[in-house]
């Protein structure tokens, strides 16, 4: 996969970061569940796997996840990769300004406007401060302020506390100082997948000449948890520029799903409510920050239009999974024409 313009020396650095923590077990692992899969040969597919993570820069798990076993050299060479995304972030994003996206009780600070719920900051307020905060939202949401992945993040119901200096004080010990309002996701979303925040991660770059151009979106599914994060058994599919799913639903691990396993509904006759509401807030929040020009932003849904959740400035990738869509190409076209690299 050609990275023109791209520096020599993160391509030297991944492949040193691979050999010092190569897993055999997870990698052959991951190579045997490909090959029964897609009805290959076992120790192709590892070859296969091993080459295209040293000469083409593919993630292990990019390579079960997004289907490469069945793709051609000139398919794969459309996909955004793992190790290609994170070189990306650190090429276009300033270091100096990646802070705001690290710590999530300043980044509530910074795009206060756009969150579209209360929060609170145990840090200054008081547990007197805490119980006046749960009366007017009864559902809580507890965060640490730096974790990723949906860790350090809980829910909460106010009825189900009797003692609020002791409650003040054990999420203080547990880390999870930001406390918001839950967010009420639009109807859409929670007849698919109810009892979560589903959010839609909008992937955008901010060109030379402050444009900001969106260049990949994807539809995150909860399973009732307090995070729609894999590690949670959420899973995700892409979705057309319209907001339009590109086919059915697929996870970390390989996994496809036509239908939402709770409720049964059809992942490929999704639709994002609101596009244009969409298009417009991350247009905005996008240049909250414009020198960090790529962010994966995640937004939910609601029935009074989207409101934001978080940014990440290592964007992460959602990219299209063939044997879920049935389309055999990737987003880094995408990705060129806006970046031009």
């Amino acid at each position: 996969m050609s990275s023109r313009g791209l520096a020599v020396t993160d391509r030297l650095r991944f492949l040193w970061q691979r050999a010092r923590g190569f897993d055999v077990a997870s990698v052959t692992e991951r190579a045997r569940k490909t090959a029964r899969i897609h009805g290959k040969s076992y120790p192709l597919v590892l070859t296969d796997m091993l080459w295209s993570a040293a000469r083409h820069r593919v993630g292990f798990n990019d390579y079960l996840e997004f289907d490469f076993a069945i793709l051609s050299r000139a398919e794969r060479a459309t996909w955004v990769t793992s190790p290609l995304a994170l070189e990306l972030s650190k090429k276009y994003d300033d270091p100096a300004f990646v802070h705001h996206f690290h710590h999530k009780t300043e980044f509530n600070r910074l795009f206060d406007r756009f969150l579209g719920r209360e929060w609170l900051d145990l840090e200054t307020a008081d547990a007197g401060e805490l119980r006046a905060f749960a009366e007017r939202h009864p559902v809580l949401i507890g965060k640490e302020p730096v974790s990723k992945s949906g860790f350090g993040v809980s829910r909460y119901y106010a009825a189900e506390v009797t003692d609020w200096e002791a409650f003040h004080a054990e999420l203080v010990r547990k880390g999870q100082v930001l406390v918001e309002e839950a967010i009420v996701q639009h109807p859409v979303l929670e007849a698919i997948a109810p009892g979560t925040a589903n959010t839609t991660r909008v992937t955008t770059f901010v060109t030379d000449d402050g444009t900001v151009e969106i260049i990949n979106m994807a539809q995150k599914f909860g399973r009732g948890q307090v995070s729609d994060q894999g590690s949670f058994g959420g899973f995700y599919t892409a979705l057309h520029e319209d907001g339009r799913a590109m086919g059915m639903g697929y996870d970390i691990h390989g996994e496809v799903y036509e239908t939402h396993p709770d409720t049964g509904a059809r992942i490929a006759d999704f639709q994002l409510p609101d596009i244009d509401a969409v298009r417009a807030l991350i247009t905005e929040v996008a240049l909250v920050v414009p020198q960090v020009r790529y962010v994966g932003w995640d937004i939910v849904a609601t029935a009074s239009g989207p409101v934001l959740v978080e940014g990440n400035w290592g964007a992460g990738v959602f990219e299209n999974k063939p044997s879920a869509t049935g389309i055999r190409h990737g987003h880094l076209p995408r990705y060129r024409a806006a970046m031009g690299f």
